[in-house]
C-alpha cells in the first residue's frame, strides 16, 4: 500500500505544480487524441490515413488563426464576436477587388489586413480607453460588417483570378506521410497553403504568450485588473492590443478563408464567431479571463473538426446532431474548468492554514 500512497501523492504534487493553463491544455489535447483513437478503432478506417487530419486542418486553417486572435481577447477577460463579419467582409472585398478591378494578391491581402486593423484599432479604443462594454462593441461591429459585405456586393459569385485559382490549388506535400490507394500507389499527404499562416500564428502567438513581457501583462490583466494596475502594467493599453491583434489575426484569417472557398458571398463565415468562441473555450482558456493558450485553441478547433466528422462517420448527417454534440462537449470542458478552478482555490486555501499548524 505505501508505494501505491507515495505514487498517487507524486502525481497529486505533479498535477498541483501545473498551472491552470497547462492542466486544461493537457485536458484538451487528451480528449482530443481519445476521440482520434476511438474514431480509428470502431469507425472508418479512413482516420488512420495522415491525410484525414490534414483535411481538417485545411478546411479549418482560418477558424484556427480567428480563434487564436480571440483566445488573447479572453485571456484579458474581454470577448469579440465580430470575427466572422470581419472575415465575410474580407473575402468579399478581395474578391470585388480580384476579379472587377484587375487586382493583384498583394493587394488583396493589403486590404484584408487594413480591414482587420480598422476594425481593431475602433473596437479597441472604445473597449479599453472608452470602458464600453466589449460584448456590445463587438456586437455592433459584427452587424457593420455583415451590412458592409452585402453594400460591398450582395450577390455570391466565384473568382476567377488566375493568380487566385493557382494559390488556390497549391499543395504542400508531405512525402514521408501518406497512404497507400486501392491499386497499392503511394499518395503522400499534402497541406494547403494556409496551413502555413496557421504555423506561424499559432508558434508566434504561444511565444509571445510564454516568453515575452507583452503575454504575461495580458495574463495578469485578465487574472485581476486592480491588481495589474498595483504592478505598473498599462491596462488600457494591454486590452487595446488584444483586440487590435484579435481584428488583424480576423482580417488574415478571412484572406485565408478566402483563399480556400476562392468567392465572395454575405453567408461567408456564417456563425465563425461562435465556433471561435467554443474552439478556444474547449482549448481551456476561461470566459472570466487570466488562463488560456493558443496550442489548446488549436486543438479545440481539430475537436470539433473531429466531432464533424466522427458524426458524419456514424450516419447523422442532419447538422443539428453535430451542434447537439458540440453543445454538450461544450458544456463539459466548462463543467471541468469549475472543478479545476475551485479545486485549486480550496488547495490554495488549505495550504497557508497546513503550514500555520506546522509553525
Amino acid at each position: 500500500m505505501a508505494p501505491q500512497i507515495q505514487t498517487r501523492s507524486r502525481l497529486r504534487s505533479r498535477i498541483s505544480r501545473l498551472s491552470d493553463t497547462n492542466l486544461l491544455t493537457s485536458i484538451t489535447v487528451a480528449v482530443f487524441i481519445v476521440m482520434y483513437l476511438c474514431a480509428i478503432l470502431f469507425l472508418q478506417r479512413g482516420f488512420l490515413k495522415p491525410q484525414t487530419f490534414f483535411n481538417m486542418l485545411n478546411a479549418n486553417a482560418a477558424l484556427v488563426i480567428m480563434s487564436c486572435g480571440l483566445t488573447l481577447v479572453m485571456i484579458t477577460g474581454g470577448i469579440d464576436i465580430s470575427v466572422g463579419g470581419v472575415t465575410a467582409l474580407v473575402s468579399m472585398c478581395s474578391a470585388v477587388y480580384l476579379d472587377y478591378h484587375g487586382g493583384n494578391l498583394f493587394g488583396a491581402l493589403l486590404i484584408s489586413l487594413g480591414i482587420g486593423l480598422a476594425f481593431g484599432l475602433v473596437q479597441g479604443y472604445l473597449v479599453a480607453y472608452l470602458e464600453i462594454q466589449p460584448f456590445i462593441v463587438t456586437l455592433a461591429g459584427m452587424f457593420f460588417a455583415r451590412g458592409m459585405t452585402t453594400i460591398v456586393h450582395s450577390e455570391p459569385f466565384n473568382v476567377a483570378h488566375q493568380g487566385l485559382v493557382a494559390l488556390k490549388d497549391t499543395r504542400i506535400s508531405i512525402p514521408f506521410l501518406g497512404s497507400f490507394n486501392k491499386r497499392g500507389d503511394f499518395i503522400p499527404a499534402y497541406m494547403e497553403i494556409g496551413v502555413l499562416a496557421v504555423i506561424a500564428v499559432t508558434a508566434g502567438l504561444f511565444a509571445v504568450l510564454k516568453w515575452t513581457k507583452t503575454g504575461r501583462n495580458f495574463y495578469a490583466v485578465g487574472g485581476s485588473r486592480q491588481s495589474a494596475l498595483m504592478l505598473g502594467i498599462n491596462v488600457k493599453r494591454t486590452v487595446f492590443l488584444s483586440h487590435l491583434i484579435c481584428s488583424l489575426l480576423a482580417g488574415l484569417g478571412g484572406f485565408v478563408f478566402f483563399i480556400h472557398v476562392g468567392s465572395g458571398s454575405p453567408a461567408h463565415a456564417s456563425g465563425y464567431e461562435m465556433n471561435a468562441i467554443a474552439s478556444s473555450i474547449i482549448g481551456g482558456t476561461m470566459l472570466t479571463g487570466g488562463v488560456g493558450n493558443v496550442i489548446g485553441t488549436f486543438f479545440g478547433v481539430m475537436s470539433l473538426a473531429l466531432i464533424q466528422n466522427i458524426v458524419s462517420s456514424v450516419g447523422f448527417d442532419q447538422p443539428w446532431w453535430t451542434g447537439i454534440t458540440i453543445a454538450v462537449m461544450l458544456c463539459l470542458f466548462l463543467i471541468v474548468q469549475s472543478i479545476i478552478i475551485v479545486k485549486r482555490k480550496q488547495s490554495n486555501q488549505s495550504e497557508p492554514s497546513a503550514n500555520a499548524e506546522k509553525g
